[in-house]
This record gives structure tokens, C-alpha cells and sequence, in this order.
């Protein structure tokens, strides 16, 4: 059904007014807070899209940029009010359609591809906070599920959408809130995908199609922590739950189906790489270097040095505890832990340093390094930092002065150019695992349409068998035994359980068995019209009833 964003949107936000506030209450509004006046006085916008496709490792990266003509038409919406007053909110809506319209999965993203570092780490959100922004994303008008995908090349929100359009403003709008970026410079850098891309996105990313490092294994752990931390917060809902399990296992099956993994390098291993290059050959096995931060991307980063034969290296950590740890996993190389207090003065007698912690703040910058003893010859004269943490620990002041040069993830590309024509081939067979996988999901999306007939249904004969069942047992008089009571429940239920197993197998389609999903959807209706079961008012509707309740409390 081809309904307008905007008018659309407009319905949502009728039904918000009539439920939260009188006549007197709106006229008031223009007393109220920004979030209310948000909420209250939306205009009606006109839009035009202009969508670009970009193709980059054989994966899609599509952006659509938005633009937004805002017609400020005060007196239609008040006549348009109150030439509808008579009517509730939910009739509106009904009769507009919009109740019958399906919600969208939408992604919002920024990545390596389409955004400098400088943006993506003000954008990021750590893990510890990825709950919190669940919450806040699902608090939005148009936002039902959510989840957080942020790692050191990309920052991409998934989210459920009432109104495909109406949704992205709104989540456009938080990511300005949250990190202090204008909208319009999110716009420029951002991608949107909905519905069957945004599906084919995340398995993509998944199997590493959309990564620098084509076929990397660290973005599929990331993927997983992802369903880890969304267990439990309430806004991680079955859709966007289903998406990323799905995409777990898309990414397991390319990597054992196709290979695309063999001989991949990943960031650590490429800024290993990019350190090497810019160092002069004969110094390889000299060049004194520095890793500061020792968790899975400094363990990585370590163990690719030791590969390249470094015997020995210093690693700067918080605590001791991990650097044991990776001691005891390289036993030929001399790693010689140092606490984070002794940080500037590792700096000073080394050639070479790699950063890699969780800092929201610079570890250097300009001043730090200004001062640290020059170093030899032998190494170029050069102190190099490769910062591959995201925020950035380097600050790129740092390249102002003479003798040092800053490296960021932005910069690797160079070191992945050289290996990628090989893993490019297996990326095309990946392509067609991920068709496969993405027409099962969409499929067992689809067939979430028919849950609520199934429930309704299930009620529907549950009052039968209980009114049934009362009637049975008041005949039997009141000195019936438990046993005897819970025997006839219990046939009252086998009954009931028999007799709907065969229209409830009709109304599942996820893709295992022959039935189509159209075979399903006429099933459903049959099932309503039979029963009387109304589903055709649609579960859009009760999720926009739980949206009004939500703002009233």
C-alpha cells in the first residue's frame, strides 16, 4: 500500500495528541517543553531523495542522502484537526491504512567507507553504554527495536521503524545529541538501507564482505557481542535479535564455505604491516617498539610482531594480569610489562608505537611528544605512531612536528590494497550464500504477520474450552476430587491442542518447508474470517497504542 512518510507521520501524531492531551492542553503546548513541542507540532514534510550506490569489496554500500523541504502549513493542519475531531485517533488511522502498513528494519550508518575517523569516533559508543542507547532509541515516536553496532571502522544503528522516514530523522537527530555533530554533516557521510538491503548489510558486515581487511574474523566476534550485550535490555526485540543471530551464522557459513578468511589480514596485523614499510628494511629487527593497551586488538598486535621477528617489545597496560597472559602464549619473545604511569617514559626510548586501548581521551598529543629525545638514524629519524583505537589515542597534531608521524586506522588502506584481488573472487561466492540467507530471513520475518492471528486464535478457543469447561464441572457438582478436576482439564486441553495443531502449522512460514508464504497469508485471512478474529486492525496498531502509553507515563 502506497501510503506518504508524511502523512503518515502526521496520523502518528494525531493519535499522540488525542491521547495525551485535551483541547486546552494543545493550545498550551506553545508553553511546553522542546521534546512536547516536538511531539505536538511536527510539520508535514515533502521530500527528495537522491540514492547513491557505491560498490566496495564486492559488497554494497549504499547511500541515500536526504534532503527535506519543510512546508510550515499551520492553517491546513488546524482546519484538517478539526474537520477530524469527531472521530478518535485510532479510526484515523485505520482508515488511512497506516495500521496495515509493516514496520521496517532500517540501518543508519557511518563506516571507513563513507566517514573520516575524525567523525566515526565521536559517534562511538562504547559497549558498556550500548543498553543505555538501546533505551534511549526505542524512547524515540517512531522507534521500536534497537540495537548498536560501533567498532574502530564503522557506527551503524538498527533499528525497527514504525515510519521508515520519521524514524531516521529521529535517530539522526540523537546521533547530533550524542556526539555534538551537526545533522546536515551527518547526512552528508551517513548510509541508510531498509528492509531487504539493510538484511543484506548486516550479513555482509558479518562475513567481513564490508570490512578494510576483506574477510577479517575480529568483525563477526563483534557481531556476537552485539546479540551477548542486547540479552535482556528491553528494546533488543525479536526482529532485530532474529537479524544479527542470523547474521552470526551467515558469517560462520561463508567462512567455512568459501575461505575467504585463508591468508586475510586483520587491522592489527595490517598496522604491523604499515609499520614495517615506512621503517627501512635493515632496521626490522632493531627498531624498539611500544604497544600500548593489551587487549584482544595489542594482543593481535603483538603476536604479528613477534611473527615478523621481533624478540623483544614493551607493552604499557592497566594491569599486569593480560600481559602474563600473552607471555605465557609467546614463550621466544622478551615482553616486558610496564603500568600506565611509566607510559610517557616507554615513549621516550622507543622508535616505533602502537596504541590500542579504550581511551575517550588522547594519549598524545603535541606537547607529549615534543619533548621526547629524538631517535636514531638507523630508523629513519622518524618516531612512528600507529594509533589503531577508535577514538583516536593519537592526536593528528602530532604530525606537525618534524620527527614524528602519526598512522590511524583511515591509513591502513595502502597495506589491504596489496592483498585483495585474491579474496575479491571468494567474495562473489560469499554473495551468493548471503541471497540464500537473506531470502530465509525475510521469509521468517514475513511470517511473524500471522503471530498475532495465531494468538488471537489460541484465545479464542482457550475461552471456548474454559466456559466449556465451568459448565462440565458445576454439573459434577463441588465434591469432584482434584484428581478427577484436573483429568478433565487436562483432556479439555488435549482437546483443544489437537484440534488447533493443524490450522497452526498452515499459519508458520520460515522457510523450511515447501509452503509459500502467500499460502500462509491466505490461510491467515481465511482463519479471520472463519473466527471473526479481526487481525486486519493489524499489530502496527497495538504498537502505536504501546507508544501512546509510553509518552503518557
Amino acid at each position: 500500500m502506497a501510503v506518504s512518510s508524511a502523512f503518515v507521520g502526521a496520523k502518528l501524531e494525531a493519535l499522540m495528541v488525542s491521547n495525551t492531551a485535551s483541547s486546552s492542553a494543545v493550545s498550551a503546548s506553545a508553553s511546553a517543553s522542546p521534546a512536547q513541542v516536538g511531539l505536538f507540532c511536527k510539520p508535514v514534510a515533502t521530500r527528495a531523495k537522491r540514492v547513491a550506490l557505491m560498490r566496495r569489496n564486492s559488497g554494497i554500500i549504499r547511500a541515500e542522502v536526504q534532503t527535506e523541504i519543510v512546508d510550515h502549513a499551520n492553517a491546513a493542519s488546524s482546519s484538517a484537526s478539526a474537520s477530524t475531531s469527531s472521530l478518535s485517533a485510532l479510526e484515523q488511522l485505520k482508515a488511512s491504512g497506516y495500521t496495515k502498513e509493516k514496520s521496517s528494519i532500517v540501518v543508519i550508518g557511518l563506516s571507513i567507507h563513507s566517514a573520516p575517523v575524525e567523525m566515526r569516533e565521536k559517534l562511538a559508543i562504547p559497549e558498556a553504554e550500548w543498553p543505555r542507547a538501546i533505551g534511549e532509541l526505542c524512547g524515540l515516536n517512531h522507534i521500536e527495536e534497537a540495537a548498536v553496532l560501533s567498532t574502530c571502522n564503522r557506527m551503524e544503528i538498527y533499528v525497527v521503524a514504525l515510519s521508515r522516514h520519521r524514524g531516521v530523522k529521529e535517530v539522526t537527530e540523537w546521533m547530533s545529541k550524542t556526539s555534538g555533530i551537526p545533522v546536515s554533516e551527518i547526512c552528508e557521510h551517513r548510509f541508510l538501507l531498509y528492509d531487504k538491503d539493510a538484511t543484506q548489510h548486516i550479513f555482509e558486515v558479518s562475513a567481513g564482505l564490508d570490512s578494510l581487511v576483506l574477510g577479517e574474523g575480529q568483525i563477526l566476534a563483534q557481531v556476537k557481542q552485539v546479540v551477548k550485550v542486547g540479552q535482556g535490555v528491553l528494546g533488543f526485540g525479536r526482529n532485530i535479535s532474529g537479524l544479527f543471530k542470523h547474521a552470526i551464522t551467515v558469517g560462520k557459513r561463508v567462512r567455512t564455505e568459501t575461505n575467504i578468511a585463508s591468508g586475510a589480514v586483520s587491522v592489527s596485523s595490517a598496522a604491523v604491516e604499515l609499520a614495517l614499510m615506512k621503517l627501512p628494511e635493515s632496521s626490522h629487527s632493531t627498531a624498539r617498539m611500544l604497544v600500548i593497551g593489551a587487549g584482544k586488538m595489542g594482543k593481535l598486535v603483538i603476536k604479528h610482531l613477534a611473527a615478523k621477528g621481533c624478540t623483544k617489545m614493551v607493552v604499557v597496560n592497566r594491569t599486569e594480569e593480560r600481559v602474563s597472559a600473552i607471555r605465557e602464549d609467546i614463550k621466544d619473545v622478551e615482553i616486558i610489562y610496564k603500568p600506565l604511569t611509566e607510559m610517557q617514559n616507554c615513549s621516550a626510548e622507543a622508535d616505533v608505537i602502537f596504541t590500542s586501548t579504550a581511551s575517550e581521551i588522547p594519549l598524545f598529543l603535541k606537547e607529549h611528544v615534543v619533548d621526547l629525545p629524538p631517535v636514531g638514524p638507523t630508523v629513519g629519524g622518524v618516531r612512528l605512531f600507529v594509533d589503531i583505537s577508535v577514538p583516536r589515542n593519537v592526536g593528528s597534531c602530532v604530525n606537525e612536528l618534524e620527527n614524528a608521524r602519526v598512522y590511524n586506522v583511515d591509513d591502513l588502506k595502502e597495506v589491504v590494497a596489496a592483498n585483495k584481488e585474491d579474496r575479491l573472487r571468494k567474495a562473489m561466492e560469499a554473495q551468493t550464500i548471503i541471497a540464500e540467507e537473506s531470502n530465509q530471513f525475510e521469509a521468517w520475518r514475513d511470517s511473524l504477520e500471522t503471530v498475532p492471528t495465531i494468538k488471537k486464535l489460541r484465545a479464542y478457543a482457550e475461552r471456548i474450552r474454559a466456559a466449556e469447561l465451568d459448565k462440565c464441572l458445576s454439573k459434577m457438582g463441588e465434591d469432584i476430587p482434584k484428581k478427577t478436576r484436573k483429568a478433565v482439564d487436562d483432556l479439555s486441553r488435549g482437546i483443544v491442542n489437537k484440534l488447533l495443531h493443524g490450522p497452526m502449522q498452515h499459519l508458520r512460514c520460515d522457510g523450511s518447508d515447501s509452503r509459500t508464504l502467500s499460502e500462509t497469508l491466505e490461510n491467515m485471512h481465511a482463519l479471520n474470517r472463519m473466527f471473526s478474529l479481526e487481525t486486519e486492525i493489524s499489530v502496527l496498531e497495538q504498537k502505536i497504542r504501546a507508544k501512546v502509553e509510553q509518552t503518557q507515563t
